[in-house]
């Protein structure tokens, strides 16, 4: 398997993904595909630094990418669109659910919540958001949205894209190249990582890896962290599964959804980062159980995510 480190990694002919170790807050991955002269980019980065490295990175090893005909966004989240400024006149394409959430966050918002936040939820902010720097960033709206499933030519390849939301977010996509067998992904796998479940429902997610169970696939791009195979989309719908089966049971036990996160067994993943996102899923998972159709507040869950880290750890910091 390709080995985990920063940089380009070819995984089929004309194909590439773009690895940002470790996987965690912010770190994300990206895919390259070319064809002859024609290219598609898979996702931005976290920042205009970040996003211009990956982009200089890919056009002294790949000549059709000093220029892309199309970028592919697979979802809202800032660590997969707020480098799209850097992609010139390339048509921008995401679902329309995705579309909607581009707004959700803010540079200058994000800038204050890791500068202005008291307290331990500060220092959290300060773990996630404290690596980058969000000066000069300009979000870019995506130039055309779909519903469905998509079809597009890069060159000779043909490119499937998948609107699958809600799952992780609520326009989530899969790119689908079927004759390379691959698949990019983005947040709906974190390898190696405990996964954020903002939307859900799960439901939704554990069918999506079915789906992908289902596809004929060698190669797995995830949104975070290394390249895996169907063996690591099963491993992952079972951790999914794991956090459905226990949230519903430590509600039917009256625990509340904070209680809930703490009281999860998690040894069998205490290799992976961010542990302190079950304490998402579990917020999601409590309120597809309570039929709460209000939008979400995400204040109190950074605040426990932070709760979370000093309980189980002692501190917020890594």
């Amino acid at each position: 398997m390709t080995p985990y480190t920063k940089g380009l990694h070819e995984i089929g002919t004309g194909l590439h993904a773009y690895l940002l170790p470790d996987g965690s807050w912010g770190w994300s991955n990206a895919g390259l595909i070319t064809s002859g002269e024609h290219s598609m980019l898979v996702d931005t980065l976290m920042t205009l630094d970040l996003t211009r490295d990956m982009l200089d990175t890919m056009a002294s090893q790949v000549p059709a990418a000093k220029s892309f005909d199309t970028l592919v966004n697979s979802h809202a989240d800032p660590d997969h669109i707020w480098g799209n400024q850097l992609v010139g006149n390339a048509q921008i394409l995401a679902t329309r659910a995705a579309a909607e959430d581009f707004s959700a966050y803010t540079p200058e918002g994000v800038t204050a919540l890791k500068t202005d936040t008291p307290g331990i939820t500060g220092e959290f902010f300060e773990r996630v958001f404290g690596p980058f720097d969000f000066s000069g960033i300009e979000v870019t709206m995506p130039t055309k949205t779909f519903t469905g499933e998509l079809t597009v030519n890069v060159g000779d390849k043909v490119v499937e894209l998948y609107d699958v939301g809600p799952a992780h977010s609520r326009g989530d996509l899969i790119v689908h190249l079927p004759a390379d067998k691959v698949a990019f992904v983005a947040d709906l796998m974190f390898v190696g990582g405990h996964p954020a479940l903002w939307v859900g429902p799960v439901a939704n997610w554990i069918g999506v890896c079915d789906r992908l169970l289902g596809m004929d696939l060698d190669i797995v791009v995830p949104g975070h962290g290394p390249l895996t195979d169907k063996a690591g989309v099963k491993e992952f719908r079972d951790y999914l599964a794991f956090l459905e089966q226990e949230g519903r049971r430590l509600h039917a036990e009256g625990l509340d959804r904070y209680e809930a996160a703490l009281a999860l067994d998690l040894s069998p993943w205490e290799h992976w980062t961010d542990a302190e996102r079950v304490v998402v899923a579990m917020y999601t998972i409590y309120r597809e159980i309570e039929n709460d159709t209000r939008p979400i507040d995400r204040g109190p869950l950074w605040t426990d995510m932070a709760r979370w880290l000093v309980a189980k750890t002692g501190k917020v910091a890594r």
